[in-house]
């Protein structure tokens, strides 16, 4: 696809980049929200809270790493990307890699579970595809 690209001039290419942008954007949220791994498979639930009252959580989780405060998309005439801001940056780093953090400033070590809030799967490759070639075609 770098190919055809190449023959569109620079503005076409950052307003086709913005697009993208947009809708990769919107998927990763959509996909989020309904706590879903690119492969399909549903988040590993949260731990029970040692000190709480027994029952499940019912805020989802993530519910602020979705906003657009800080899940961007970013796109020029040669990129089109979505990352997260800030400290919500390194948030969503440790729960996309299952990497350990601290609960708080104070507190325990943790290990996280893998839950990747950010990737590819294969209806959102075919809607992009779909995207770019509307774009060259139109």
């Amino acid at each position: 696809m770098g190919g055809l690209l190449v023959n569109v001039d620079a503005p076409a290419r950052r307003a086709l980049a913005r697009a993208v942008a947009a809708e990769m954007r919107r998927r990763q949220v959509k996909r989020i929200a309904a706590q879903r791994n690119p492969d399909g498979s549903a988040y590993e639930p949260r731990k029970p809270q040692l000190r709480q009252r027994p029952g499940r959580i019912r805020r989802t989780m993530f519910a602020r790493l979705r906003t657009a405060r800080f899940l961007k998309a970013e796109s020029d005439e040669n990129a089109a990307v979505v990352t997260f801001i800030g400290r919500a940056r390194r948030i969503a780093e440790v729960h996309h890699f299952g990497l350990r953090d601290r609960v708080n400033k104070a507190g325990l070590e943790a290990q996280y579970p893998k839950r990747e809030l950010l990737g590819f799967d294969d209806a959102m490759v075919s809607a992009l595809t779909d995207a770019i070639v509307a774009h060259i075609a139109g």
